[in-house]
Parts: structure tokens; C-alpha cells; sequence
């Protein structure tokens, strides 16, 4: 059970990656804006994090304060890529605040992860 949990936090740690890639990406050639890849990392991220929230494979008692907060902010970052990439569809631009909304809550969400015991 202990491999398997393993196998999930790698994937998760695989999302967050692929979103944060991606955004970075995005960030260093200075275009505002979001893209599939983005969703996808979130959706990995998503995915694994709620198997992740499930008490299994463990010996002690979650946090669920902890997943309270990093869910309400993968929502926000949802929400986010969301709006961006409707907004971004209808007019062609998204807005900088979106973009770094994303970028800024994906880095702390992760903090969040490793800081919060």
C-alpha cells in the first residue's frame, strides 16, 4: 500500500510540475498567456491530491485543515485557468492578474504542501 501512495505522490508532484512548467514557460518568453498543458498539470494535480486526501495507506491522522486550504486554493487556480482561457478565446488577451493569479497560487499551494506539517 506504501508503494502505491508513493506512485500517487509522484504523480502528483508530476502535476505541479507540468503546471508550474508550463506557466513559467509562458512567463519567460513574457506572454500573458494560459494554456492547455497549464490545465492539464492542474488536472493531474487535482486528481492525485483528492486520492491523496483519502486516509489510506497511513498511520496517522490527515490534516484535514491542510486540505481544506490546498483544496479552496486548487479551486481558485481552477477558476483561474477557467476564466483566462475563456476570456483569452474571446478577445485574444488575457489579464496579467489572471496570468500571475496563477503562477503565484500554484507556487503557494506548493508551499503549502511542503511547509505546513
Amino acid at each position: 500500500m506504501e508503494i502505491l501512495r508513493s506512485v500517487v505522490v509522484y504523480l502528483h508532484i508530476i502535476g505541479f510540475a507540468v503546471l508550474f512548467g508550463a506557466w513559467l514557460v509562458e512567463a519567460s518568453a513574457r506572454r500573458v498567456r494560459v494554456t492547455r498543458l497549464m490545465s492539464l498539470g492542474m488536472t493531474i494535480a487535482a486528481l492525485t491530491g483528492l486520492a491523496l486526501a483519502a486516509p489510506w495507506g497511513i498511520s496517522y491522522e490527515p490534516n484535514y485543515l491542510k486540505i481544506g486550504v490546498k483544496l479552496v486554493v486548487l479551486l481558485v487556480i481552477g477558476a483561474l485557468l477557467g476564466i483566462g482561457s475563456s476570456r483569452q478565446r474571446k478577445t485574444g488577451t488575457l489579464s496579467p492578474v489572471i496570468f500571475w493569479g496563477i503562477g503565484i497560487l500554484t507556487l503557494l499551494n506548493a508551499g503549502i504542501a511542503v511547509i505546513w506539517r
